[in-house]
């Protein structure tokens, strides 16, 4: 493989472990979940409040809905790990929250921090691309149990570009990098969000963490970021 302009990686598998996020994040935030109540009227959790309600409405054709059953929606949502916005945002509030008291700390396989450092120095550029909101992801890489990585990232790109699954998302993020989608390598975990990324002309590279992972036959595997290795 040729050396990339730019990286984009997935984050859930990639440079953290999913167990992090399903057995750490998702539970302090339903542990957490009556700050929702507690700060409803300020504008960032009123926001979420009403777009949950306005889904609500949609998609369930009521006509009335209380914070009672926006906050039991978020809990499903939770248990279903929908990539709803509104979800993201008010998981990225609560945690941040966490991270600032010390309660949370952002964890990345030990072959991270080392590469991101290493592929920085080559002049190579690095973004995060994932579900979970850019705030999310900047407390996770700013509260890592390796220190503060955020300023290692020139870019970081969340649902607001599209669904990870679909082409049109890495489409709009090569424009708004303004790099061609060639000279751009995304890593992740996920077989149908690596095929997303090649039909839009970008390098990719599967991460093999584990053995919740199934290998995708189109795609470069490597078990770990020092496996990367460029001609």
């Amino acid at each position: 493989m040729q050396q990339p302009k730019f990286i984009l990686t997935d984050i859930e598998g990639t440079t953290t472990p999913k167990t992090f996020v399903f057995d750490v994040l998702f539970p302090y935030f339903l542990a957490h979940l009556d700050e929702v109540r507690i700060h409803q009227n300020e504008a960032d959790f009123s926001t979420c409040i009403l777009d949950v309600k306005e889904t609500l409405k949609c998609e369930n054709r009521r006509t009335s809905v209380t914070l009672e059953d926006v906050l039991e929606t978020l809990k499903y949502w939770v248990e279903m790990d929908r990539k709803h916005p509104a979800l993201k945002t008010l998981q990225g509030l609560i945690w941040e929250n966490g991270y600032r008291k010390g309660a949370l700390k952002g964890v990345l396989y030990e072959d991270v921090p080392t590469q991101l450092k290493k592929w920085s120095k080559e002049g190579i550029k690095l973004g995060v691309y994932s579900s979970g909101s850019v705030k999310a992801q900047k407390l996770l890489f700013g509260f890592s149990n390796f220190g503060n990585f955020c300023t290692l990232f020139h870019a970081y790109f969340d649902t607001g570009v599209g669904n990870k699954r679909e082409v049109k998302a890495y489409e709009r993020i090569v424009q708004e990098l303004e790099i061609d989608a060639a000279d751009i390598l995304f890593l992740s975990d996920i077989s149908e969000e690596l095929d997303a990324a090649s039909q839009s002309g970008m390098q990719t590279i599967q991460l093999i963490r584990d053995e919740t992972t199934s290998p995708a036959i189109n795609h470069s595997q490597v078990k770990s970021f020092n496996d990367i290795i460029w001609k």
